[in-house]
């Protein structure tokens, strides 16, 4: 039987929720991860060095006992955003600042309405070394939402990395072959993490044959020539600029399945697991480890964890749903379905 011994990952890009919610999702990315970059779009959302602090507790106390896992706290960029909190933010250990332009996704209500206002406070990040996570979409009414990554790249994104040179900049779950194209192109100091089902579906998984509510996501999937490009980007020469950032987002089962519009895909049960498919299919299983364990602690400034996992060839039927507290449940990306790997744990 085939196994796979990687140093264990990390998820750099991560939604954690709170309460109930938190304690029901959290043991899944603890076993397999080493540490996840916890997003800051809670209800409110997390602005302060003390608010941040404070919720870094609270994981911590859900964590199951004897885990190692570590999460690295992110604050939450608004227009009243200083370089005054950069400097706390960089003091306090603080890893990243998050870009949620607003109206983008969930909870981004309170993200920034115009960027460039904000210049001195990219530039104080760039000279704290600290990190800038941008969600790379504008939400103009009249642009279309396939898309609005490739203007953002272009309105926004070049002329911010023209301004603040300097500035590390991580592309979050990129969607598009522009994306792609971009951080291949750009500096060291432009990286990009990669979803699991950008990597894996293609907007026909969301609409063909019916609305699949569990498929919706934003950014919103994409062409199939854009996943083509995706997975030729984290397993081609510029690979080393890509790595694991599952955007693992639960919400509810009742709150996906009605009108509400709830974003996102919850991947954490089987996110190692999803991501050795993909490198399996692509023919490149020996550059799984570097995307998931090794890309992104270098882009941070991080050690390497210290710890390995195994993976085995072997299929393994994902639960169609999980418990997800309060009596509500939380259906899993291949939900009811089977992904053709397992973790020995």
């Amino acid at each position: 039987m085939q196994t796979l011994t990687i140093i264990q990952p990390d998820d750099m890009h991560l939604h954690l929720r709170d309460g109930e919610a938190l304690k029901a999702v959290l043991p899944f990315t603890a076993r397999q991860m080493g540490r996840a970059v916890i997003m800051p779009n809670l209800k409110p959302p997390v602005v302060s060095v003390a608010d941040a602090l404070a919720y870094k507790q609270r994981i911590l106390a859900a964590l199951p006992e004897g885990s190692t896992f570590e999460p690295l706290m992110t604050l939450y960029l608004t227009d009243k955003s200083t370089p005054e909190l950069v400097r706390e933010a960089k003091a306090a250990g603080i890893v990243a600042f998050k870009l949620y332009p607003a109206g983008a996704t969930t909870n981004s209500d309170s993200g920034v309405t115009d960027l460039f206002k904000l210049i001195p406070v990219l530039e104080e990040m760039a000279a704290q070394n600290i990190l800038f996570l941008v969600h790379g979409e504008v939400t103009d009414p009249e642009i279309d939402i396939f898309d609005r990554e490739a203007v953002f790249i272009e309105r926004v994104m070049k002329p911010v990395l023209e301004k603040v040179p300097g500035l590390k900049v991580v592309f979050e779950h990129i969607t598009t072959a522009d994306a792609a194209r971009l951080v291949m192109e750009a500096g060291d100091n432009v990286a990009a993490s990669v979803t699991p089902q950008h990597l894996l579906l293609n907007r026909n998984d969301l609409l063909v044959g019916g609305v699949r509510p569990h498929h919706y996501c934003l950014p919103v999937l994409k062409r199939e020539s854009h996943r083509k490009v995706l997975v030729a980007a984290v397993t081609g020469e510029k690979s080393h600029k890509f790595f694991l950032g599952t955007d693992s987002a639960p919400h509810a089962q009742s709150a996906k399945e009605n009108a509400c519009g709830c974003a996102g895909m919850f991947s954490a049960a089987t996110a190692i697991e999803l991501y050795a498919e993909i490198f399996e299919n692509a023919g490149a299983l020996n550059k799984l480890e570097a995307f998931a364990s090794k890309n992104g602690a270098r882009f941070y400034g991080l050690p390497e964890n210290p710890r390995t996992i195994t993976l085995v060839k072997r299929p393994q039927q994902v639960a169609p749903k999980v418990p997800f507290g309060n009596g509500d449940a939380l259906v899993p990306m291949r939900g009811g379905e089977s992904v053709s790997w397992t973790v020995e744990y």
